[in-house]
């Protein structure tokens, strides 16, 4: 079986979490974003922000993470598997820092291509910051624009996500991916 690799992306703050762990309950194969885990085994460390302190450090570890979820996608057996967010983020947050990167980053974007990516847009009205997320609303705009920015310069044709209540927005994608996946 050829699984489906989705992405559901979006700024931070947005309702990706929430939307996947929807998908969750109804039964779907979810991956869990993984940034908020490296950055809390840095805090455990005494790094703060460790994405503010050594931006190339966290990114490689959020690209290696990202990559093997790629990778293990493929390997569940499940018809599709949801992702929150891809490999593309991680370039997008780094020229979002304007921050250099490898070209092994580049080359990992090109080598790591999902089926289908859902965009959630900013939305004032649910945005919370909290210990991990440190961006206000605005920062994240901006960084809505940088991932929409780079998906696009690989190829993807992102599908924005209406806002919304959580099983509407997961509806929404349930049907687009059905329309999508049937061409």
């Amino acid at each position: 079986m050829n699984t489906k690799k989705i992405v559901i992306t979006g700024g931070p703050g947005t309702g990706k979490s929430s939307v996947l762990d929807e998908f969750t309950r109804r039964g779907h194969t979810c991956f869990p974003e993984i940034s908020r885990q490296v950055t809390a085994e840095a805090q455990e460390q005494g790094i703060d922000q460790l994405f503010l302190t050594e931006p190339l450090l966290f990114s490689t570890k959020l690209l290696e993470g990202r990559k093997k979820q790629f990778t293990d996608a493929g390997e569940t057996g499940a018809e599709r598997v949801f992702i929150d967010r891809g490999v593309p983020d991680v370039l997008a947050y780094m020229d979002y820092a304007d921050s250099s990167y490898p070209d092994f980053f580049r080359e990992t974007c090109r080598h790591c291509k999902y089926d289908e990516v859902f965009l959630l847009p900013p939305w004032e009205a649910i945005y919370i910051s909290d210990k991990e997320r440190y961006e206000n609303f605005r920062q994240a705009e901006i960084i809505h624009r940088f991932i929409k920015a780079t998906y696009g310069n690989y190829g993807y044709n992102l599908i924005e996500v209406p806002t919304g209540p959580v099983p509407d927005r997961a509806d929404f994608i349930l049907e687009r991916l059905e329309m999508v996946l049937r061409k």
